[in-house]
C-alpha cells in the first residue's frame, strides 16, 4: 500500500493532538451557527480538495469502513457477478448499529497504487465522505470530528471554518 503524504500525515496528527479545541469550536459553532453555515462549509471543501489528492492519502480506506446500504449491496455485488447473500458472506458484517460494514480493513477493495478496484459502484458513504460538502452539516459535526483525524481533507475544512467563525 502507498504510504500517507507526509503533510497529510502531519494533518492528521494535529487533529489527534487538537481533539477537545476542535470539538468545543464545534459545539460552539453548533450552539449558535452563522446563517451561511453550508455555505461555508461547502466553499470550504472545495478549497481542500484543490489542495488533497486522495490517492496520496486513502487513509480513510485504510483504516474505517463505510456502511453499506442494500443498494450499494446489490450495486457491487451485480458487479462482481455475485449473489447480495454471497457478497455479504464474503465481504461484510453486522456492527453494533446493525449496520453492514467491511469485516476487514484496508478495504479489500482498495489497491496498491491507492485507486479503488470498484470506484465506480462504491457504496454511496464513499462517494460522500467526509460529508463536509452536505446541507445541514451541524447535525454531522460529532462525524466531522472523527473524520479530521482519518482525513487530512477535513481537518483543514473543519480549521478553516474554525478560523473564521470563532
Amino acid at each position: 500500500m502507498n504510504s500517507i503524504h507526509p503533510t497529510y500525515r502531519k494533518w492528521i496528527e494535529a487533529a489527534k493532538s487538537e481533539r477537545k479545541s476542535i470539538r468545543k469550536a464545534l459545539k460552539r459553532i453548533a450552539q449558535r451557527p452563522p446563517k451561511n453555515i453550508d455555505h461555508m462549509f461547502q466553499q470550504k471543501h472545495s478549497e481542500a480538495f484543490e489542495q488533497v489528492d486522495c490517492l496520496e492519502c486513502a487513509n480513510c480506506c485504510k483504516t474505517t469502513s463505510p456502511i453499506f446500504r442494500d443498494r450499494d449491496i446489490d450495486r457491487l455485488s451485480t458487479h462482481l457477478g455475485i449473489r447480495p447473500s454471497a457478497f455479504i458472506d464474503r465481504y461484510l458484517e453486522m456492527d453494533g448499529d446493525s449496520d453492514y460494514v467491511l469485516q476487514t480493513s484496508p478495504c479489500v477493495f482498495l489497491e496498491s497504487d491507492n485507486t479503488c478496484s470498484v470506484y465506480e459502484y462504491r457504496p454511496k458513504a464513499c462517494r460522500e465522505y467526509p460529508h463536509t460538502d452536505r446541507k445541514k452539516i451541524t447535525q454531522l459535526f460529532r462525524l466531522t470530528a472523527v473524520n479530521t483525524e482519518i482525513c487530512p481533507a477535513a481537518y483543514r475544512i473543519v480549521k478553516a471554518v474554525i478560523d473564521e467563525v470563532l
